[in-house]
């Protein structure tokens, strides 16, 4: 897709004149910040009359709650204290019924003695005092009372309760009802019982009030507020009670106004704002009694409740009132500095604009504009420098199709220009395509596209050929090795593991090849041959193997090899013999002829491991194996030599543990002159008695300290300890030390024979260290000084174990040894001839070296290996290898004996 270079210096400075042009705008902005501003005070003044109306309901709401409660309480008050009214009731019965008083007339002769009423009085006076307690005959006659004695002619036949009793109708047993009593003339609210004989029928009633006064006095006590009022109305909608004590409510009956049949309809309970019996607007609540016909209601004035909510609305308007104050000199400020702000605008515009045209014209990318009908608002010089298109032509106001013709008449496109340019001029296509284009010069070119709101869309269009180049040249060398080319060990282990995705499909086997001895090659012919040398051994890696097989370097001389395919063990062993006929063929690396030799380690998936790293685990493990078994041979993967590696690693955990807490101990073999049969000196012999296996072999534990580097901690320990014994014994008598190879790498291997010499005191020409070929092979040249540097100090050398390695006789050319060892496997086979021997003693003899014959048994192999010229002995026919305090003695048995023939 076509994207926009930078923009056109001409469209650049009309876009600038735009800008100018919405700078002078800014004026008619200022106008609509004052109009906002306008709007903003009108929001304050809507807000603040919203907020008072809701804090006005909220008011309300607040003074429902509180009379609500009010009324709740008084209800559960009243409704407890007139219930305990009942009790004295109650005890009427319980006198009449243990008086056995079944008929009209014993109820009334009973109940009409001066007794009775003594009692009556007698039984009141344990309780509040509410009212008198009278009682009536079934006529309705009164007969007795609590307060008076003796009573007045009265009659109730003429009240509610009386006719309401007598009806029939089924009635309950306690009836209330407001009443003006015969005696006072008084409001009184009068609970009434019927009293029945056995057989059911009227034999009497109980009558008790409770004037307004009693009522008042109580709801007094709580102190509410002065505006706040209490009544009690019966369920007839008389008014009981008043609170505030207001005589001309009391008995009002208000049944027809609205909030009473609204209560009546809820069953006495609602809440709200009513219309008082005076007009007036009211908040309040209404609560009915559980046990009695008889509604709480608490009311105060709808403008006593609202008095702190207009007291917060003043405080809340002049706020707001403020608040307009401030908006308008805040925006009068800001109108302010807008038009300084305009005119400082105008003075940057003019010295941004040459900066803006300069960054456009010098971008890195391409960059186009298009409006929404497809044609060019702007494009920048690097979009025509990077096409080599005219600026005649690619200019403001250009259509899509003729630049993109225009382009491919330059070459710098191919395709169908109509279609190209439909996915752009749709404008219900992608908003957003980044995509990456080869053109037809072979460049590689990035293209951002983004449409904007108004249809059109902006392009920017980047060379991105040379990015590609250096990141395929990095993604090859994060997968590849440079020296030799071949995949490196991240893209093998890749391979490797996509493989075990299909091994139900297809076997395979893994080969870990190490070059042998290529260090060698490397020292002797420098590095610059090691390298073609590797590269020799890569291309012959690469022959041997089958066209679906892959081979990778590991690092250093490290290779490996994935062979698809390997349905049998002989196709694993007939590609091993390929590639051990291809490495042992000479091939020439700058005039040297070299060839190579491996030990190969192979695992078989899936027959050893489902996942990647046990297979390469096995392959190791194999490795080793073949390295142990003596190099230049391969061998398959058995569990076994997974065992044996663990054994080693516990081995070596036990060797730490040996160094650290003092588990080794030295033996001493004797070395005996053949022609005295004198002691001349010993050679010490590592031994560990291990806590559990007993004592273990050097042979089986010095290769894992020297592959570990834990020799070099336990040759040290020997050196002092083996110094620091021969410093007890006869001053002809020497001591021979073994070193390893690994000591040598250290380069101050002179250093630590000096500190052990001088702490032990012991003469260094009595000291001599034993070497094998081993030493010379790894750095021959490095050996030779550290050497020169031991002869230095006075301390002689033996080469350990001679005619077992490859060039013994140079090395004794190159350096001067002091003593030969022949090693033990020549004297073993003396029986079948004696040249070698010979040969080694000869030498020894033109360099005046001593020669010692390892391993002598028996009478007939000293008699040999002295006859053939041998100076010293050592073996099992003069003495194993013994401790310490075992030894000793040998010498004292040699100083009398010299003492007895002197």
């Amino acid at each position: 897709m076509p994207i926009g270079s930078s923009y056109g210096v001409d469209e650049v400075r009309r876009m600038l004149s735009k800008a100018r042009s919405s700078i002078r705008g800014r004026m008619g902005a200022i106008q609509w910040l004052i109009l906002c501003g306008a709007a903003l005070v009108l929001a304050i003044a809507l807000g603040s009359a919203y907020l008072a109306l809701e804090y006005r309901e909220r008011a309300i709401k607040a003074a429902e709650r509180d009379h609500t409660n009010t009324a709740l309480l008084l209800s559960r008050h009243f409704d407890q204290q007139l219930s305990d009214l009942q009790y004295v009731h109650k005890d009427i019965l319980d006198y009449v019924r243990e008086g056995g008083f079944d008929t009209a007339e014993s109820f009334e002769r009973q109940m009409s003695l001066l007794s009775t009423h003594e009692m009556l009085r007698t039984r009141l006076a344990a309780l509040p005092h509410v009212g008198a307690l009278n009682i009536f005959n079934k006529d309705g006659w009164l007969i007795n009372s609590s307060e008076m004695w003796p009573v007045p002619d009265l009659s109730i036949r003429d009240r509610n309760h009386f006719l309401e009793f007598t009806s029939g109708r089924a009635t309950p047993e306690v009836l209330v009802e407001p009443v003006i009593t015969k005696l006072t003339g008084v409001w009184t609210t009068v609970f009434v019982r019927k009293i029945v004989g056995r057989e059911g029928n009227i034999i009497g009633f109980a009558s008790r009030g409770v004037e307004p006064s009693h009522f008042q006095t109580f709801v007094a006590s709580l102190a509410l507020d002065s505006d706040t009022t209490i009544s009690m109305i019966h369920r007839n909608g008389t008014v009981i009670a008043r609170y505030p004590r207001e005589p001309a409510m009391i008995g009002r009956n208000v049944s027809n106004s609205s909030a009473f049949r609204r209560a009546v309809e809820n069953s006495g309970n609602i809440s709200g704002r009513f219309v008082g019996l005076s007009g007036e607007d009211k908040v309040g609540a209404v609560r009915s009694l559980h046990n009695f016909p008889i509604m709480i209601v608490s009311t105060t004035k709808t403008a006593t409740a609202l008095a702190d909510w207009r007291a917060q609305t003043r405080l809340q308007f002049a706020a707001a009132a403020l608040a307009v104050i401030v908006v308008v000199l805040i925006i009068s400020l800001i109108v302010r500095q807008l038009r300084r702000q305009h005119h400082a605008a105008q003075a940057l515009l003019s010295e941004k604009s040459q900066h803006l045209d300069t960054a456009i014209n010098n971008m890195t990318q391409g960059l186009l504009l298009f409006d929404a009908q497809g044609s060019l608002v702007i494009c920048n010089r690097r979009y025509i420098e990077m096409f080599a298109l005219s600026p005649d032509i690619v200019k403001p106001g250009c259509k899509l199709h003729d630049l993109m013709r225009h382009r491919k008449e330059r070459g710098t496109f191919s395709g169908d220009i109509d279609s190209y340019c439909a996915q752009f001029l749709d404008r219900h296509g992608d908003e957003t395509r980044d995509i990456v284009v080869d053109v037809p010069d072979g460049r590689v070119i990035h293209v951002i596209y983004k449409r904007s709101p108004d249809g059109g869309w902006a392009t920017t269009v980047e060379d991105i050929t040379e990015r590609r180049r250096v990141e395929a040249k990095i993604e090859h060398l994060a997968h590849y090795d440079s020296l030799t080319g071949l995949p490196n060990r991240a893209l093998f282990q890749q391979h490797a593991d996509e493989l075990l995705q299909h091994t139900a499909y297809t076997r395979f086997a893994i080969l870990y090849i190490d070059i042998d001895e290529f260090k060698r090659i490397n020292d002797s012919l420098g590095h610059t041959i090691g390298d073609e040398f590797l590269k020799a051994v890569a291309a012959r890696l690469h022959q041997s193997v089958g066209r679906d097989d892959f081979v990778a370097r590991l690092g250093g001389d490290e290779f490996a090899v994935v062979q698809r395919h390997a349905h049998s063990e002989d196709e694993v062993e007939a590609l091993v013999a390929r590639i051990y006929a291809a490495l042992r063929t000479p091939f020439d690396c700058r005039g040297h002829s070299l060839s190579a030799d491996a030990s190969i380690g192979i695992a078989l998936a899936p027959d050893h491991g489902g996942d990647l790293h046990g297979l390469l685990k096995c392959a190791d493990l194999a490795m080793y194996a073949a390295k142990a078994a003596g190099r230049r041979t391969h061998r398959l993967f058995e569990p076994s030599m997974e065992t044996e590696a663990n054994q080693r690693r516990a081995l070596e955990l036990d060797l730490r543990a040996a160094i650290a807490e003092g588990g080794f101990e030295l033996h001493y073999q004797p070395l005996v002159d053949l022609s005295t049969s004198a002691v001349t000196g010993c050679e010490a012999l590592l031994r560990w008695r291990h806590p559990r296996r007993g004592m273990v072999s050097p042979a089986e534990f010095v290769p894992i300290a020297e592959e570990t580097g834990l020799i070099e901690e336990i040759g040290d320990w020997v050196l002092r300890t083996a110094c620091a014994e021969a410093a007890q014994w006869p001053d002809h008598v020497r001591i021979a030390v073994n070193v390893s190879p690994i000591q040598f790498r250290t380069q101050a291997l002179s250093l630590k024979v000096a500190a052990a010499i001088a702490e032990t005191g012991l003469d260094p020409r009595r000291l001599e260290l034993e070497i094998t070929e081993a030493v010379l092979i790894a750095d021959d040249d490095a050996a030779l000084v550290a050497l020169n540097q031991l002869r230095e100090l006075g301390v002689r050398i033996a080469l350990d174990d001679f005619g077992t390695g490859y060039s013994s006789l140079s090395y004794l050319q190159r350096f001067p040894f002091d003593k030969i060892k022949i090693d033990r496997s020549f004297v073993k086979e003396l029986a079948r001839g004696t040249s070698i021997i010979k040969a080694v003693v000869s030498i020894a003899a033109d360099r005046n070296m001593v020669t010692t014959a390892e391993g002598v048994e028996t009478d007939e192999q000293r008699s040999v290996v002295h006859a053939l010229g041998c100076t010293q002995m050592q073996g099992y026919l003069f003495s194993p290898p013994r401790p310490a305090r075992e030894v000793r003695p040998l010498f004292a048995v040699q100083g009398e004996r010299k003492r007895a023939v002197g």
